[in-house]
């Protein structure tokens, strides 16, 4: 690698519209994200049409931000880096779109990005990636187990079947009238209860590392109604704190026993819900009990959607010599093994 190879990352999978320019892969120069929280929080989701929109009003002014923080021009760029899915497929375009445009003026090349494959590399950004190793990505739309034998080579070994971690946190909160986005909330309330109520893990077959929390969401709303029904009240923070200890359980006992069958030097948490406190201690305390294992959490900023993860995927893209083309497409259903 050159010593000043410098990709710009483009993100708008969902309602951030992220920019940010890396230098070799692992030094931040900017990291600029234009947030739309406030925008979603009164429907209690993201409304794609409303993000789209944001994007096509924020993109712009994020790129130029980005260039101004790093105090770079395009001509200093050496790859446009660009999330091509899974994502709103019209959020995506928008970035998809900036970044062909850019590209195309500039005579820069281009370099599709899978967002999920960011979410693993934001750990680059902290420490120096070492093989193998094995990433839980824990996010609203996804929670999967990836192994890497090398850069940019991806294996699933387990996923969810159906709500992803992040999305049975969301649907808990608003049964609990929790504002959005859920997840903080309900971690938050988690840390001021005790576990007390008996809430049911999925374990499912014995050599999986699937995942399945519908049941676990279910089985927090029947709680709920029951007690209502019996004129009794639960007190949230004790239900938050079930909740919770029932997703982490499941989540650090298969990644330690994946850790140990795939021998792997390192273990990466990934995605919006590595920012959650409760997942974060017990992979902690698991790991210790694992000194052969490190374990990487990247911090708060590096966990939510941002560029500069894209941009650290873009640099590893680079150095491979794999180059998107002008026909690159938003892709909502793009495959991280692909």
């Amino acid at each position: 690698m050159s010593d000043n190879q410098l990709i710009m990352g483009i993100e708008t999978s969902c309602d951030e519209t992220a920019v940010s320019i890396v230098k070799n892969g692992r030094e931040i120069l900017s990291n600029v994200v234009a947030s739309q929280i406030e925008s979603h929080k009164r429907f209690g989701g993201v409304v794609p049409e409303i993000a789209s929109r944001h994007h096509v009003e924020a993109i712009t002014l994020v790129i130029e931000e980005a260039l101004e923080q790093a105090n770079v021009a395009f001509e200093d760029i050496d790859g446009i880096a660009v999330t091509e899915g899974p994502g709103l497929v019209g959020a995506l375009l928008i970035g998809v779109n900036a970044a062909k445009a850019v590209a195309f003026a500039h005579d820069i090349p281009l370099l599709g990005v899978h967002h999920i494959a960011g979410h693993i590399y934001a750990n680059r950004l902290v420490e120096e990636l070492e093989f193998p190793l094995l990433a839980l990505v824990v996010s609203g739309g996804h929670t999967e187990l990836v192994y890497m034998e090398e850069h940019a080579s991806f294996k699933v070994i387990g996923e969810t079947r159906d709500d992803a971690a992040g999305e049975a946190y969301d649907k808990v909160a608003r049964t609990l009238s929790l504002p959005y986005p859920g997840g903080p909330h309900i971690d938050r309330l988690a840390h001021e209860g005790t576990a007390t109520i008996d809430l049911p893990r999925a374990w499912l077959e014995e050599d999986s590392y699937d995942f399945s929390f519908s049941g676990l969401k279910s089985a927090v709303i029947n709680t709920l109604h029951n007690a209502e029904q019996r004129g009794e009240t639960i007190d949230p923070k004790n239900l938050a704190a079930s909740f919770q200890e029932s997703v982490i359980d499941v989540l650090v006992t298969k990644t330690v026993k994946a850790a140990k069958q795939y021998q792997v030097k390192q273990v990466l948490l990934a995605g919006g819900v590595a920012a959650n406190k409760g997942l974060r201690a017990a992979l902690e305390a698991a790991f210790l009990q694992m000194p052969e294992v490190k374990l990487i959490i990247p911090p708060l900023s590096l966990c939510t959607d941002n560029a500069a993860m894209i941009a650290a995927v873009g640099s590893v893209l680079y150095e491979k010599g794999k180059r998107s083309s002008y026909a690159l497409n938003a892709n909502p259903g793009l495959d991280i093994e692909s």
